[in-house]
């Protein structure tokens, strides 16, 4: 259970990577203003800009993102499942019956004896 743990969170954190990455992407329409002269498009990342490398980097994190899906899949396929419900109560309650083999059974205390019976004549019922 804590390999399918690990799974989830990283499977998490990729699918939130992926998100950032995809707001920090520029459209297809930023590059028809750098034609017209409003300035050096994307220089921190070379001379084709941030296309190669946000576009490696969304497959990268995409495969890894379809990879811990397969997986959680699996590992969710593989928990087992009592064959009845009945079965399982009828385990838990042979678990809770038995008492324990150190101790003896506990001794009833003394009881005050039973009333004797009567015909009913004494309170008055006939």
């Amino acid at each position: 259970m804590a390999f399918q743990s690990i799974v989830l969170y990283i499977h998490m954190l990729v699918a939130l990577l992926i998100v950032l990455l995809v707001l920090v992407q520029r459209g297809k329409g930023a590059d028809a203003g750098a034609g017209f002269g409003a300035g050096s498009s994307a220089t921190v990342f070379g001379s084709r800009g941030s296309a190669s490398f946000f576009s490696r980097a969304t497959g990268v994190l995409a495969t890894m993102f379809f990879a811990t899906s397969l997986t959680l899949a699996y590992l969710s396929g593989q928990v087992t499942v009592p064959d009845s419900i009945l079965d399982e109560m009828a385990e838990q309650q042979n678990e809770a019956i038995a008492p324990p083999p150190s101790l003896e059974p506990a001794e009833l205390p003394d009881l005050p004896p039973l009333p004797e019976e009567t015909d009913g004549t004494e309170n008055g019922i006939q």
